[in-house]
């Protein structure tokens, strides 16, 4: 009676599902909000005035578990400046193939250049697009900004960017070397050029 009785019991669960409304999930149509803290895709972020705060340190990268992070640094001149400091990150790599999210790289930052936001939908169909570069976790430009290269804001030494004294460019900054065009303070590049995609 027992050998009867236990296949019974082993489906008890399946039998007692059969029943209940299923819980459906309407992704993509309809998202749900994420934790004010969750761990998703990066962002290289900017001072006020539009420079960048990574100085090419490398932390992140020797931070990382799953080895997911490339630097390359490069030192900041007078005719193209890109941070307030000596050095800047020219070649910023994240491999989202290789990354587990842990949030290691974002505390190992000295200058809270990278952050991790709330955007986690990163599937794509090629290995190369899930390489992101510099210019695709760069934040974009907002109003008062200025696209790099820059000169400091007159008067200020590098502490000051992170003191807070830096509100915004300094009225008449213009984008420096090839990279100039038109570009000065109040101009909003779209979201291309400001390396969103």
């Amino acid at each position: 009676m027992g050998n009867f009785l236990g296949p019974v019991a082993g489906f008890g669960v399946t039998f007692a599902t059969m029943f209940k409304k299923a819980n459906t999930e309407f992704y993509p149509f309809e998202k749900k909000p994420t934790a004010p803290r969750y761990h998703g895709r990066h962002q290289l972020n900017r001072h006020p005035d539009g420079l960048e705060k990574c100085v090419g340190c490398e932390l992140c990268a020797w931070a990382c578990p799953a080895d997911a992070i490339f630097v390359e640094g490069a030192d900041n001149t007078e005719e193209e400046r890109f941070s307030p400091g000596e050095r800047y990150g020219r070649n910023y790599q994240i491999n989202y193939l290789r990354c587990i999210f842990c949030g290691l790289c974002i505390e190992a930052c000295p200058t809270r250049a990278l952050t991790m936001t709330n955007q986690y939908e990163l599937a794509d169909s090629t290995r190369a697009s899930l390489i992101f570069t510099k210019e695709q976790l760069l934040a974009p430009l907002h109003e008062g900004m200025v696209a790099p290269p820059h000169a400091m804001y007159p008067g200020m030494e590098e502490r000051d960017y992170y003191l807070g004294k830096v509100t915004e460019a300094a009225p008449g900054t213009v984008t420096q070397g090839a990279a100039a065009g038109d570009a000065a303070v109040g101009d909003v590049p779209d979201e291309h050029e400001a390396g969103v995609r």
